[in-house]
């Protein structure tokens, strides 16, 4: 790449976006670089959307970076919506006539919430959360209402339930499953949710399915029909059935004689260097699809907030120097809160698994903390854990997944993998001691002096 003569344009300013364009600037001085977003001017955290909603924060709170960063560092900004990508003249088309030529672009989309084609999806008052325009909707159409209800039983659900909590908005939450999140979670976890949401006066539906959104006179949501016949009144419908690749505005791209088309199937195709099948054309965070997975236990689209940020670091290293490296996501893991209680996960932990891997189970008698280990029966080496209602050190089960610990190994270690601010309660005695009960073993914790060998000084 000509650092000094390359005009790089990134349609996106969410955390892949913004993260390929400052590691592009830290690692060439001279490009010119451009990040386009309808949204909103200046990066935010997504993830702190419901905290604006809730009182806990404001909008200029959520921003990582000050207002002055982007010009320091020559980032150009624009505001607004593209509709049109010439890739053949190497233009962006806005929707309000403007164009923006770029050298080489950088599609960092990021996500839509799903439409499954209930009818009066398209209700007042009926919506996603995804963006900041979801937000403000949000806020709009729950004012003075009397009942909300939630289709879908994945995070974001979780997390527009407690935002309507918090405001004593009567919630009613339709989960088509057995249990909450039982695509994802083992049957002991998703009951210890089940259990959990209910203890906070939301009205939990298991295995109930929307039919149809009722809307009055006027185009807004009055009601909601189930698959049963039952309706429920309510002014408010959070659609919470996932998200998926937001790239309808390519996908409808008009296509000139000659001109390239951009291969797309549910996300934009992309290699292992993010590459997609036009030259200098490149895909990275929710709306990039892998053409083939990079590991048995990894998904063709990632919408994690922390493999979009690896994301944009891998691509600007590439973009910025002689020798490329490909995408290397290492062991798997994701974090999220449900209500008051926080999760992590650590490799593979599916829902349910083979004859092959052991699973230890551990529960706190309070029922709001929970531990799982799986690992290799044959070998005893672990390879996934969840942790719900207890904090884990990320390096810890990061290097003994990778380095195949053994079950035992990580039993009697468990005391440096606490990560629970003072005054919590620390859980590692209660879980050998349940092991130890299970296996006959008289298994006894580690020195603390291990912690400093393992992980180095940021224990």
């Amino acid at each position: 790449m000509n650092k000094s003569h390359k005009h790089i344009v990134i349609i996106g300013n969410g955390i892949s976006g913004v993260t390929c364009a400052r590691y592009i600037r830290k690692n060439d001085e001279g490009v010119s670089i451009t990040i386009v977003s309808g949204e909103t001017e200046h990066f935010f955290s997504r993830t702190a959307l419901m905290y604006i909603y809730m009182g806990h924060m404001k909008y200029e709170h959520t921003k990582p970076y000050e207002d002055w960063f982007w010009e320091k560092n020559r980032l150009d900004l624009v505001k607004g919506w593209v509709e049109k990508v010439d890739f053949g003249n190497k233009k962006l088309n806005f929707q309000n006539g403007k164009t923006l030529d770029y050298d080489v672009l950088i599609l960092a989309t990021g996500s839509k919430p799903n439409k499954f084609g209930w009818p009066g999806q398209d209700s007042i008052g009926v919506q996603g959360l995804y963006s900041y325009q979801d937000l403000e909707s949000m806020e709009k159409h729950t004012q003075n209402i009397n009942r909300a209800v939630i289709v879908g039983g994945g995070l974001i659900g979780i997390e527009m339930a407690e935002m309507l909590k918090s405001r004593d908005i009567p919630v009613t939450f339709l989960v088509r499953e057995k249990n909450f999140w039982d695509n994802i979670l083992p049957f002991e976890e998703s009951q210890m949710i089940n259990r959990h949401i209910k203890e906070h006066h939301i009205d939990l539906r298991l295995e109930t399915e929307l039919h149809e959104i009722i809307p009055d006179e006027s185009g807004r949501v009055k009601a909601i029909s189930t698959k049963t016949g039952e309706v429920i009144v309510c002014q408010f419908v959070g659609l919470t059935a996932g998200v998926s690749p937001n790239v309808d505005f390519l996908k409808n791209n008009p296509v000139e004689e000659n001109e390239p088309s951009l291969q797309i199937q549910r996300g934009i195709l992309v290699n292992a260097y993010f590459e997609t099948n036009i030259p200098d054309i490149y895909a990275i965070g929710d709306c990039a699809e892998f053409q083939e997975a990079l590991a048995s236990d990894r998904k063709n689209i990632e919408q994690v907030w922390y493999t979009g940020r690896m994301h944009g670091e891998t691509l600007a290293h590439n973009l910025t120097h002689q020798k490329s490296v490909s995408y290397q996501p290492g062991i798997w893991f994701n974090s999220a809160k449900f209500l008051d209680i926080e999760y992590q996960t650590y490799g593979h932990v599916p829902p349910f698994w083979d004859e092959y891997i052991g699973s230890f189970y551990w529960e706190h008698q309070g029922g709001k903390a929970c531990l799982r280990i799986l690992y290799q029966k044959s070998d005893m080496a672990i390879v996934g854990v969840n942790a719900f209602g207890w904090r884990l050190r990320h390096e810890f089960f990061d290097k003994a997944i990778t380095d195949g610990w053994k079950l035992e190994k990580v039993m009697v270690n468990l005391n440096k993998a606490n990560f629970n601010p003072e005054f919590f309660e620390a859980f590692h005695r209660d879980v050998l001691k349940k092991y130890n009960q299970e296996t006959g073993k008289q298994l006894k914790v580690g020195k603390t002096s291990f912690l400093k060998k393992l992980i180095g000084s940021r224990a």
